[in-house]
């Protein structure tokens, strides 16, 4: 069966090392913790809506070593399929990502963002998913609140955008469209965080999933499920390690 959810983009192993502030420049300080992980925003996203039950592929390269080999390793064993992973000795993966579902809809997540962003990338997105930093980089807008975020939304619109989605954090998500021209604040639960790593590559899974296998489902709806999605991942440590499980989440969510 052809994988629903098909993702390009990069596989990166975190290195990560726990103080209690930063270091200065030159200085050299104590860390209390330090592990490795897996991240990259394709394969972030690959990975968590393959956790909510999607049937999925991953199209990148990684490097031909040890941390390459774990990462192939790692993709098997959430259940994707390897069979576009491609291993180089002389060259690394990249970092943005195009996700798109059994319809062909495409939905595009420009990270890390390009303020000279080849508009073919607007014009042949179906749904345009970027945060407040990647906004400000892409229109040159500083988003501090949801009227920022409409204004953002009403400029990528004019560059060609169907649908765009800027995400806000704790906030939640503005979305706007062709369709539905009046910018509209999709909420997020209250939580306590501790750690937002990859919080955003969860909502983006997420919402590829809710694509994929809930179409029906309104957009509005699909953003506010993946909201919920990304809420539970900032409540554990690390970027796919935080991801949850369908088993693990309110079954109203499916």
């Amino acid at each position: 069966m052809a994988a629903e959810v098909v993702v390009v983009g990069s596989c990166m192993t975190d290195l990560v090392s726990l103080t209690t502030r930063l270091p200065r420049a030159g200085e050299t300080i104590l860390g209390h913790k330090f592990f490795i992980g897996f991240g990259g925003k394709g394969a972030n996203q690959c990975v968590q809506s393959a956790r909510l039950g999607a049937k999925t592929s991953l199209i990148c390269k990684v490097g031909k070593d040890s941390f390459g080999n774990d990462y192939v390793e790692n993709l098997k064993k959430n259940g994707i399929s390897t069979a576009f992973v491609g291993q180089t000795a002389d060259a690394a993966t990249g970092t943005a990502s195009i996700i798109v579902n059994s319809e062909v809809k495409t939905l595009f997540n420009p990270a890390p963002a390009l303020a000279d962003l080849d508009p073919q990338f607007y014009t042949h997105s179906d749904i345009f998913c970027c945060n407040e930093t990647e906004a400000e980089i892409l229109t040159g807008i500083p988003v501090g609140n949801l009227e920022d975020a409409g204004k953002v939304g009403r400029m990528l619109l004019e560059r060609g955008c169907k649908l765009v989605i800027v995400t806000l954090g704790a906030e939640g998500c503005m979305m706007i469209s062709v369709e539905e021209a009046i910018p509209k604040h999709v909420p997020a639960g209250k939580v306590r965080a501790m750690d937002t790593t990859g919080a955003g590559d969860s909502f983006v899974g997420a919402l590829a999933f809710y694509l994929a296998y809930y179409p029906k489902l309104s957009m509005e709806e699909m953003i506010r499920n993946s909201n919920y999605v990304a809420s539970v991942s900032v409540q554990a440590a690390g970027a796919q390690s935080s991801y949850p499980y369908r088993k693990d989440l309110p079954q109203n969510l499916f």
